[in-house]
């Protein structure tokens, strides 16, 4: 902690809102104008090969400015929140040191808290739990498993979404290896807080329906550019399953579903369109939650403006 301590009052900015509501690029128009650097906040964007259905940045955005914890992980690997914590303040240390302001930006909400309130160490589970859990997943469904984590550990259940099988099974996997529920190590809160200001921001479509347009536009798109190809060469790499955390990924999961003759090609949109507007949905929830967040119109013809006008209002902060 003592590295995050160095250099507090410079603060970090969170940009945070639903998948495909424009982050992306409001953050590329700031670093265009600021001594900015981005950090990606999203548990999919750290492995290797998964491009085109994570809506990567592509390289020549990339070079528009700096960015960190993209690409640093295999796609067979685990990457955890715990993970996430220690390369994220790493990142925006670096980024303070060398007179720059941290930019963090994403549609993972639970990075963005872990982030900035601290985690405990949570212990690994063995292999042998790990891989009993996803066979049980696979047989019975993510709803089951929430039920069974219900019993166990109704604080996490509480907070975890019925569909959502990675966070499901690793609250279950604690739980089995350790006899001790996953909510218990997270109210130890071990770590610290963040030891930053944190100005934090929320940009999201006040038409909700037009964003669930987009989203399913985007996902066509996405099977245009080849994301079926995407996901059929990651399934032949060895040891890489449907069952791998990087697979679950909103999109993907679908498509291993169609390559595996579980889904047709029709039943496969819809259910990965369906599957990216639950998850867009989520996220509205999320960070509704967050408190002390500027929401801003993704739609506003303004927003970018908007987001500086945000940033002049804070003092000393465009002399940094």
């Amino acid at each position: 902690m003592a590295a995050e301590a160095q250099g507090a009052g410079v603060p970090v900015i969170f940009l945070m809102g639903p998948t495909g509501a424009g982050k992306t690029a409001a953050a590329l128009w700031l670093a265009s104008r600021l001594p900015l650097e981005i950090v990606s906040v999203d548990s999919a964007l750290v492995y290797r090969g998964l491009d085109i259905g994570t809506a990567k940045p592509e390289p020549a955005e990339r070079r528009q400015a700096p960015h960190h914890l993209i690409d640093i992980c295999e796609p067979a690997d685990a990457y955890s929140a715990a993970r996430f914590r220690a390369d994220a303040v790493a990142a925006i240390e670096a980024i303070v040191a060398r007179g720059r302001l941290p930019l963090l930006v994403g549609g993972t909400g639970l990075y963005f808290r872990l982030l900035e309130t601290g985690i405990t160490d949570i212990p690994a589970a063995p292999a042998g739990v790990r891989e009993s859990l996803r066979a049980d997943l696979e047989r019975h469904g993510s709803e089951a498993l929430h039920a069974r984590l219900a019993a166990v550990d109704p604080a996490s259940a509480a907070r975890i979404h019925p569909h959502d099988p990675q966070r499901i099974t690793r609250a279950l996997e604690v739980y089995a290896a350790e006899g001790r529920p996953l909510s218990a190590y997270f109210a130890e809160a071990a770590q610290a807080a963040l030891a930053r200001p944190v100005i934090k921001w929320v940009l999201a479509p006040g038409d909700r329906e037009g964003l669930r347009r987009r989203l399913a536009k985007r996902f066509l798109a996405m099977l245009e550019r080849g994301l079926v190809n995407e996901v059929s060469g990651l399934l032949a790499r060895p040891g890489l399953t449907p069952a791998c955390p990087a697979l679950r990924a909103v999109g993907y999961r679908e498509v291993a579903r169609h390559l595996a003759g579980e889904l047709d090609r029709p039943a496969m949109i819809d259910a990965a369109v369906t599957a990216t507007r639950q998850y867009a949905k989520r996220q509205y929830t999320w960070c509704r939650a967050e408190q002390g967040a500027t929401w801003f119109d993704a739609d506003a013809q303004q927003v970018a403006d908007q987001l500086m006008e945000n940033l002049k209002s804070r003092a000393n902060l465009l002399d940094y």
